[in-house]
């Protein structure tokens, strides 16, 4: 039997992570981090929408439409930081 054939025919285990009950704590930090990113997340888009509104007056709209943008991606990443470190480790 060469190498091949018993890397191929071996099961790769798949464990299951479980979380130590030391780390009550820290999960503590990581979900009031979380909030208080998606308030500020939400906080960033009534600035950026009022800001929108002022310049809309003027006729320079399209800078604060890139704010929004950077915006939204900044929500989207901490709603996404689970699933994107989970898809890394």
């Amino acid at each position: 039997m060469n190498t091949f054939t018993a890397l191929s025919t071996s099961v790769i285990p798949n464990p299951t992570p479980v979380v130590p009950a030391q780390a009550g704590g820290l999960l503590t930090i990581l979900n009031w981090a979380s909030g208080i990113g998606l308030v500020l997340g939400v906080l960033g888009v009534i600035i950026s929408g009022i800001g929108m509104l002022i310049v809309w007056n003027r006729g320079q709209g399209g800078d604060h439409l890139a704010k929004l943008g950077w915006v939204l991606a900044g929500c989207i990443v901490i709603t996404g930081a689970g699933g994107i470190v989970q898809a890394f480790v």
